[in-house]
């Protein structure tokens, strides 16, 4: 379809590439691509490409039968590291749209790994998408969106002719619905893989769900904001994706390079080295505690040295000890020995008013303690 028959809102802003594959089968790490179809969409009109894929496996019948792909048809085709280069510039730095967008992603994703390349574009799945503009009907697969919405196959079950149904869909969607409806639909399904600089959704599944501390780092590694969660993996997710972001959380994905994290065990474990952190990193985004009337800088310390307060992590179970001298956070342990070491070796400085800030009713009302001190370990022994 020309650029100039199109609704006046359906060529997006930024380019957009709409994806479909065939394989030899559903299995990832075991089956392979077989075909590729994109259908790009941009601010410059509409183009296509498509390619067979050697699989270096014979395809399956059942295969054979459903795409009418053959063994033949491939063995003279490239195989995906050939194409691999040409394939992520193609790609690159658009969304990534697909019906059932799991499957084709994750076989995009697994093949570029294979050959040491990093796939992490944004994803628009369609059937998410119909789901949430017309959740009134049950079927939401392709030919449903075909019979739906009239659109016109010229083929079924080969890659560049599903491909073009997704943008015929998405030119129908364009036409049908005002333009912020549609936006805030396509905003609330849309997958955020490449949240900031090099922070993608491969690093985000890396941190712990549980209680911990982050850290966002920006331009020459210099600390930006320090935060704490008992949601740690959800919250700094937040952070960076999703459509009810703060204006704070949009400039600081901006100024974004990389994340490190650590899990506390508990929340007063993230509590103490969230102030610690802060007080010792200054990130440039975080507020600093400052003196008031009640806090007590002399206020005595009621222990005959190190304590250890004992949390567990509600996901795991597993016990940290967070180490506190002399209204001093000395660290987090993962067992009571490494408590005492840590004692041992980091000696408190001066007062810590964060410190004496978030344990001083704690403690006051009760809060179990273990000593650390070496004369107290021997006789609990």
């Amino acid at each position: 379809m020309r650029p100039d028959f199109l609704p006046e809102s359906a060529l997006p802003a930024d380019p957009v590439v709409f994806v479909d594959l065939e394989t030899t089968g559903g299995t990832f790490g075991v089956d392979r691509i077989t075909e590729i179809g994109i259908v790009e969409a941009g601010p410059q009109g509409v183009s296509q490409w498509t390619t067979l894929v050697n699989p270096g496996r014979p395809i399956p019948a059942f295969v054979r039968q459903l795409t009418g792909i053959h063994d033949s048809m491939v063995r003279d085709a490239p195989t995906f590291e050939q194409l691999a280069s040409d394939l992520m510039e193609r790609m690159s730095g658009r969304l990534f749209v697909a019906h059932n967008a799991h499957f084709d992603h994750g076989f995009l994703k697994g093949d570029f790994r294979r050959i040491g390349m990093r796939f992490s574009p944004d994803v628009l799945c369609t059937v998410q998408l119909s789901r949430a503009i017309y959740p009134q009907e049950a079927r939401h697969g392709l030919d449903a969106l075909v019979e739906r919405h009239a659109l016109l196959p010229s083929a079924r079950h080969r890659a560049l002719a599903d491909a073009d149904l997704l943008w015929q869909f998405w030119q129908h969607l364009h036409g049908a619905h005002p333009s912020d409806v549609l936006r805030a639909h396509m905003e609330r399904v849309t997958r955020r893989f490449q949240l900031a600089a090099h922070i993608d959704e491969d690093t985000i599944e890396c941190i712990p769900a549980g209680c911990g501390v982050y850290t966002f780092y920006g331009d020459d590694d210099l600390p930006l904001y320090v935060g704490r969660s008992v949601r740690l993996r959800q919250r700094v997710r937040s952070h960076l994706t999703g459509p009810r972001r703060s204006a704070k959380d949009m400039r600081l994905a901006a100024l974004v390079r990389r994340v490190e994290w650590k899990a506390t065990g508990g929340e007063i474990g993230a509590m103490l080295a969230e102030a610690h952190m802060v007080a010792t990193l200054r990130p440039s985004l975080n507020r600093v505690s400052k003196s008031r009337a009640g806090d007590a800088r002399g206020a005595p310390w009621l222990h005959a040295g190190a304590i250890g307060i004992e949390e567990r992590d509600a996901s795991t179970g597993e016990p940290a000890w967070h180490v506190v001298d002399n209204w001093q956070y000395l660290g987090t342990a993962g067992t009571l020995a490494e408590a005492r070491t840590l004692c041992t070796s980091a000696k408190p400085n001066a007062f810590d008013l964060a410190t004496y800030r978030i344990l001083a009713e704690r403690l006051s009302r009760g809060l179990a303690i273990t000593p650390l001190a070496l004369d107290a370990l021997v006789s609990a022994t």
